[in-house]
């Protein structure tokens, strides 16, 4: 019997993050670090992304593309 694949896809719970905080962004709410407003579309997601994951919503990481050095 073949093994059941795993999914890549993010839990409704942490789509709902993200929702809310581009929201906040799309209305000039949203802050970052000491106060200081989030310009970058890129940056609202990522920090979507941040509390969804501290909130223990199951998204995974960015794969990062490692370049291979050989000696």
């Amino acid at each position: 019997m073949a093994a059941k694949k795993t999914s890549n896809r993010s839990k409704p719970s942490g789509k709902r993050k993200v929702k809310k905080v581009m929201h906040e962004y799309k209305h000039g709410e949203l802050k970052s670090g000491r106060g200081g407003k989030v310009k970058s579309r890129k940056q609202a997601v990522a920090i979507g992304l941040s509390e969804a994951r501290k909130a223990g919503a199951h998204i995974p990481r960015k794969k990062s593309s490692s370049k291979k050095r050989s000696k």
